[in-house]
């Protein structure tokens, strides 16, 4: 892990070194915590933070399913971030928020335990490795089932869920290949370990559906936008596992993972060559465009960009800030209008978009 100057703990930037917590502390023994896994990408107008405010309120709702009382509303979380971005003099990187019952009590049912929250940025490259989006990668069906949504809450971001995911990435890495494909509890598939999957057969974009056990990916929901922007059918339903095998292409997306083809699946070869199908392709294409929000902004600025941005934001919904920029694009454009840093201290890095 490369490491930075700063992480935002409980309000304060502190040094890397610094951010510490008690070994006694409950999220440590029992796994009470959530988290998010949020990018910020490059942009010729600084960092731009994608889907920020969608991030950050599943993050509030993933606490709340697990009965965790936030001390940080949403909008403190998102200046946060920017902030901690801006000072750690980051242009692109991975940004962790977590939130986990502190140090105070045991036991099962510890509601007086302080719930602690932290926020960490860091330079992390392609988590499938570096050729995974252009080769693709090598995925394995687990012999692990997804945890069910009768014994816990798929739908939250949960610290604890995540040893469900960790048995089965370790079971295919020491068979060696790239990742997993978990199933969920009625023999349908489900997700990837760290990712969700789309299934490509007859022309249509398969996805398996909210009854599957899935987690929401943020960057799910911007596929199927991106997708159905471009034209394409988008199914959300049951997948058998031999439609595996069967499909034409095959892609996971994630946060960590981005955008990934798979190749193969249990040694079946998937579709054609080994490199991003046609359908594949293009909202990949579409989607590693997202960040360059900051080209579309200056080529339509002043006042005639703005009436144009209102115009836009209205058609879509979108809420607009006073500047008349939007405060949380559509997935296609990313998300939010650069904004200052917040005080206190000077930040080190460029403004940051989120």
């Amino acid at each position: 892990m490369d490491q930075v100057d700063l992480i935002w703990k409980n309000g304060e930037f502190v040094p890397w070194d610094d951010a510490k917590v008690h070994v006694l502390s409950h999220g440590l023994h029992y796994g009470t915590g959530v988290f998010e896994g949020i990018r910020a990408y490059e942009t010729e107008r600084g960092p731009a933070v994608f889907r920020l405010p969608e991030h950050l309120d599943r993050f509030e709702k993933s606490a709340e399913l697990y009965y965790l009382q936030m001390p940080f509303g949403a909008e403190q979380l998102r200046t946060a971030t920017k902030e901690l971005i801006a000072r750690n003099g980051l242009t692109s990187c991975y940004i962790r928020p977590l939130a986990f019952r502190g140090y105070g009590e045991m036991g099962l049912y510890a509601n007086s335990a302080p719930v602690d929250v932290i926020i960490a940025t860091w330079p992390w490259g392609a988590y499938l490795g570096d050729e995974s989006a252009g080769k693709g990668i090598r995925a394995k069906v687990s012999s692990w089932r997804r945890i069910s949504p009768a014994g816990a809450i798929p739908h939250a971001k949960a610290s604890g869920s995540y040893l469900n995911s960790i048995l089965a990435k370790t079971e295919s890495a020491n068979a060696g290949y790239d990742e997993a494909i978990l199933l969920d509890e009625r023999g349908f598939v489900c997700e990837g370990s760290g990712e969700n999957i789309f299934v490509i057969r007859g022309g249509e974009i398969l996805t398996p559906p909210h009854t599957a056990s899935i987690l929401d990916g943020i960057n799910r929901k911007s596929v199927i936008q991106i997708a159905r922007d471009l034209g394409y059918t988008v199914v959300e339903r049951d997948i058998a596992r031999a439609e595996l095998y069967l499909a034409e292409e095959v892609f996971m997306t994630g946060t960590a993972a981005e955008m990934v083809p798979v190749r193969e699946i249990d040694d079946h070869g998937i579709g054609g060559p080994p490199h991003p199908g046609e359908i594949h392709g293009r909202p990949a294409r579409a989607r590693r465009r997202v960040p360059r929000v900051a080209r579309f902004r200056r080529r339509r600025g002043g006042r005639a960009g703005r009436r144009a941005r209102r115009r836009q934001a209205r058609r879509r919904g979108d809420r607009l800030d006073g500047r008349g920029d939007r405060a949380n694009y559509p997935c296609r454009l990313a998300a939010g209008a650069a904004v200052r840093p917040c005080a206190p201290g000077p930040p080190t890095g460029p403004p940051v978009s989120s």
